[in-house]
């Protein structure tokens, strides 16, 4: 049995202006860099740390992830758990999105990815983190498509009150039990801001 720590990046330009932000990236916004803090507290006062760290190559995430750590802790930046790639709609207003589930609305325009590929390649990813040994309270900071996805696949599984909803806030933590082949989420911390 491991924890899997898995959370969505702080605040950032393209959040704050209703964009869609996949693989295109944009820096974290004042408020995104106090709720990274928030994190950091959240994890040092109820004494949780970590043997290994992992972060999207995605700027917004690794900033995330040194904040959260305090610059402290080397990490690994892994292209599989980048967001969503929304092909020719990265970087327009958020307004052009489709009504959820995407399936594959993006990929039909050219480029892009579906949902089945997103969620193969983040449920893949995390799964090859988690069989490396000595992985036994991990953190991975992600994006809130990749990680709702990835939630998605196991929520036949989740504890009543972890259940995946839609809408996952700037630096939600989904707490994950890994028993060696499969994830149980134990809960979703979610911090005022």
């Amino acid at each position: 049995m491991a924890d899997l720590y898995i959370m969505r990046h702080g605040q950032t330009l393209f959040n704050k202006h209703k964009m869609i932000q996949g693989w295109c990236d944009s820096p974290l916004t004042e408020l995104g860099i106090e709720q990274a803090k928030q994190v950091a507290s959240y994890f040092k006062a109820h004494n949780i740390t970590f043997d290994h760290a992992y972060s999207s190559t995605s700027e917004r995430a690794c900033d995330t992830l040194e904040i959260v750590t305090e610059g402290k802790m080397p990490y690994e930046r892994l292209k599989g758990l980048k967001e969503w790639n929304f092909g020719k709609f990265e970087g327009q207003t958020e307004n052009i999105n489709p009504p959820l589930p995407y399936n594959d609305f993006f990929k039909k325009y050219g480029g892009g990815e579906d949902m089945t590929e997103l969620q193969e390649r983040i449920v893949s990813t995390v799964t090859q983190i988690m069989q490396r040994p000595s992985h036994e309270s991990v953190l991975v900071v992600t994006h809130g498509g990749a990680l709702a996805n990835f939630a998605r696949k196991f929520d036949h599984l989740a504890l009543e009150n972890a259940k995946y909803r839609a809408g996952i806030k700037n630096c939600s933590i989904f707490h994950f039990l890994w028993d060696g082949s499969s994830f149980k989420c134990l809960e979703i911390i979610e911090h005022e801001s």
